[in-house]
């Protein structure tokens, strides 16, 4: 636990100033967080990330996370970058060509697959920032993970007795689950207070409300998800980049799905 709480501080000093600085400084940090997720993920399942593929995924997450303006302002100015994502899935599948077959299409799908999971997820992180009012955005869609993830532990801790989906990740509980609700609404409701829907989000702060619903729901599910690759793959972290924490996967899993969504869901 003590190492736990010293690296929480560590990287909550180097964070939370990046986070309010914006800029250059979070979009090199969302890149380079993207990066080490890749890194994490092809771990996992045994690859070389200084391959052909892993080079190519690192590239295509980054070229995800990344604006336009100023990093891929080279591209005409009717071109977005998902030409340039594409050109990365083309020359994954060309690698079938050249190995004459020993590399396939199925192979293809993971290092794609996973450029998109890590690269949208922090893409929409950086966006969050990105926007007018982005700094009130960000810390809301922050606060909401972390307080889900807080409630969920002290609740399935305290009170936990029903397993929410033990084949998966056997500790979970369904209190805890609603716990992390609960928690997650009330510290919206709070935050709320200070900065009201209407003036810094897409609604109202009663149907914020609702929403924080479904942001924590999809936050626990994206920690299911990780969960689910990481059983799969017999490991027990994602990585060991932060002590007693695990991964950057392993801190980051909630908000790889709770930004998209907010996102999708007009919140920024």
């Amino acid at each position: 636990m003590k190492q736990r709480v010293i690296t929480a501080v560590v990287a909550l000093a180097f964070f939370l100033p990046v986070i309010y600085v914006g800029g250059i400084a979070i979009e090199l940090t969302a890149a380079l967080l993207a990066g080490i997720g890749v890194f994490e993920l092809f771990r996992m399942k045994g690859l070389a990330v200084l391959s052909f593929e892993g080079v190519l995924s690192i590239l295509g997450a980054v070229i995800l996370v990344l604006p336009k303006d100023p990093w891929f302002a080279f591209l005409p100015a009717n071109t977005d970058k998902s030409a340039l994502f594409y050109l990365i899935v083309l020359l994954l599948l060309g690698i079938a060509v050249v190995s004459k077959n020993m590399y396939t299409i199925d192979e293809a799908g993971f290092p794609v697959l996973v450029s998109l999971y890590v690269g949208v997820g922090f893409e929409r992180f950086l966006t969050a920032r990105l926007v007018p009012n982005g700094l009130v955005v960000l810390i809301f869609g922050l606060f909401i993970v972390w307080a889900t993830d807080i409630g969920a532990y002290m609740v399935g801790r305290r009170f936990g007795a029903h397993k929410l989906w033990p084949e998966i990740s056997p500790n979970k509980t369904i209190e805890g689950a609603l716990g992390g609700i609960v928690s997650a609404v009330v510290v919206a409701a709070l935050y709320l207070l200070a900065f009201p829907g209407n003036d810094y989000f897409g609604h109202g702060s009663l149907i914020m409300i609702v929403l924080t619903i479904i942001f924590s729901i999809a936050g626990q599910f994206g920690d299911l998800v990780e969960s689910a690759i990481k059983r799969h793959y017999g490991v027990k972290d994602s990585g060991n980049i932060l002590p007693g924490h695990g991964g950057i996967l392993d801190r980051f899993d909630s908000m790889l799905f709770v930004f998209p969504i907010m996102y999708l869901l007009g919140v920024f």
